[in-house]
């Protein structure tokens, strides 16, 4: 089953522009394939799956994507901290010397795993819900400049 649905959603992310989640869930939907929202995030972070400028891609670099997707190296690495925060990311905020990042269902495992990582310098270490990440830094200031890029990754 797991395997057909995957197929599935690269089927339907080749041959259409598919902006958000919800909608390739209903796509999936009308397909045989009723998925809850934290089922597909999982599905998307597997298959290292992305959403761009032009909808969701493939992060491989293998020619299998709609063109939205560039690989920087040919190798398996993660989607990076703003992809993740682009596809799961809701809001942020600093308390202390910890920021909390909420994200959809099923979304806080990736973002947790992106910025573990990409081994940002003021980060410790982090730890995932199910729809929250707790960031934890080395003090207030540091804390506070992981807010402003999360931030900035969030509005953009």
């Amino acid at each position: 089953m797991k395997v057909d649905r995957h197929n599935a959603i690269r089927e339907l992310i080749n041959s259409s522009l598919i902006q958000s989640q919800d909608e390739l869930r209903r796509k999936l939907r009308r397909r045989g394939f009723a998925v809850t929202q934290a089922t597909l995030s999982r599905d998307l972070h597997e298959m290292h799956l992305f959403k761009g400028p032009g909808g969701y891609g493939l992060a491989t670099g293998n020619g299998n994507g709609n063109g939205t997707a560039v690989a920087e190296e040919d190798d398996d690495s993660p989607p990076s901290v703003a992809d993740v925060i682009e596809t799961f990311g809701l809001r942020s905020r600093q308390a202390m010397n910890q920021v909390v990042i909420g994200t959809v269902m099923g979304g806080a495992q990736p973002v947790a795993a992106a910025l573990d990582y990409e081994g940002w310098p003021e980060v410790i270490g982090t730890i995932a819900g199910d729809d929250t990440v707790l960031v934890i830094c080395p003090d207030l200031r540091r804390a506070a400049d992981v807010q402003a890029r999360l931030r900035l990754m969030l509005e953009g």
